[in-house]
């Protein structure tokens, strides 16, 4: 993981916020709830995709382990 992925995460988070309460003050609760959904999923998505290769290190370094 590296810092550009933090900071996508982050500023989508920021984007998703602003539209949800920008939503949310002009009445359009439904838009805010897909919104709210679509990130969800969203942020579902990194975090399995961060679990890999948070997992392929582990294993990485498992195995280099065991070669020594």
């Amino acid at each position: 993981m590296e810092l550009q992925d933090v900071l996508r995460v982050a500023g989508v988070g920021l984007i998703i916020a602003l539209l949800h309460v920008f939503f949310e003050q002009t009445g359009k609760k439904e838009f805010s709830f897909f919104i709210f959904f679509i990130a969800y999923l969203y942020m579902t998505a990194e975090l399995i995709r961060f679990l890999r290769l948070f997992f392929d290190e582990i294993l990485t370094f498992f195995q280099w382990l065991t070669l020594n």
